[in-house]
């Protein structure tokens, strides 16, 4: 006799359900969303040299959008140097995890899948290079920063959408730490997924597909220290393929003359780097102001 089956059920939750911040995180992800060419026609790349090193050794930039401002770090990682941070962190992963905002211990969550781990800078040249890297990058802080942090989705990995610096309410977030909120975050691809992981931002409805060897940077903080709430973003589900990345939280302490505050929450930067004065690397190209540490200790 024939045995009569249960139709499947794969219903959405309930928790999802008239969710249009869901909906609209699911459609970037689906590259359902368009594109304003408006918007795409003022973006331009150039060559970071505003550092008396990288006069030399410039560092390939993409701007991805302005206010606020994300870029793409073209190439600033390689293949070797990825080998090794997978290789030193494959023995370390463990399930991910996320600051609980009222106790401020790190907790498991269902919205992030995915395995992690931490390198500090001692343990390898190679993750001390990216350190040193990073400043050159960014402009910004380092020794104030967080550990590098390597991350590894499989199949179905992903983080749902969420801020990485704290809210005013989150008082005991990174109070261990004391070095302030996360103003800014660095995020490095190590792998390509054949399909989906990519980083959207659903508030400014704005989707990043990982591109290996990249690094993606953007501001948490607007620059009178308020979180900008247009910041909140997710990584994709991995559909075919991994995901190797790894990020770097900077935070505010060591950052008062490399970031000066702005008056107003409207206040933004052009450009990476940007204080206020000096010319747009769009307007002057060939240009290189030199802001090193000694000259950001005396503004």
């Amino acid at each position: 006799m024939r045995r009569i089956l249960e139709p499947i059920r794969n219903e959405r939750p309930i928790s999802v359900l008239g969710n249009e911040e869901r909906t609209i995180y699911e459609a970037l992800c689906r590259n359902e969303v368009p594109v304003s060419v408006k918007d795409i026609s003022k973006l331009y790349c150039y060559y970071k040299r505003d550092r008396p090193f990288l006069v030399y050794a410039p560092i390939k930039v993409e701007i991805k959008r302005f206010n606020p401002l994300a870029v793409l770090f073209k190439e600033v990682i390689s293949d070797d140097e990825i080998e090794v941070i997978q290789e030193l962190a494959k023995p370390k992963l463990a399930r991910a995890t996320v600051h609980d905002a009222a106790s401020g211990t790190l907790v498991t969550a269902t919205y992030r899948i995915s395995k992690s781990a931490w390198l500090k800078g001692w343990e390898h040249e190679v993750v001390e290079r990216v350190n040193k890297r990073l400043d050159y990058m960014t402009n910004l802080e380092m020794e104030t920063a967080e550990e590098l942090q390597i991350a590894n989705y499989g199949i179905g990995g992903h983080y749902d959408p969420h801020f990485d610096h704290a809210r005013k309410e989150e008082t005991k977030s990174f109070e261990s730490l004391g070095t302030g909120n996360r103003i800014a975050t660095v995020l490095f691809y190590m792998s390509q997924p054949v399909h989906g992981g990519g980083t959207v931002f659903t508030d400014i409805k704005s989707t990043i597909m990982p591109t290996k060897n990249d690094a993606l940077f953007w501001y948490n903080l607007h620059k009178q220290g308020d979180g900008d709430v247009r910041t909140r973003h997710a990584a994709c589900p991995v559909l075919v393929g991994v995901k190797w990345v790894s990020n770097k939280w900077i935070h505010e302490r060591g950052n008062e003359f490399r970031r000066r505050c702005g008056v107003k929450m409207s206040d933004y930067e052009r450009f990476v780097g940007d204080l206020g004065f000096g010319p747009e690397p769009r307007d002057a190209p060939n240009l290189s102001p030199v802001l090193s540490k000694d000259i950001y200790n005396t503004i």
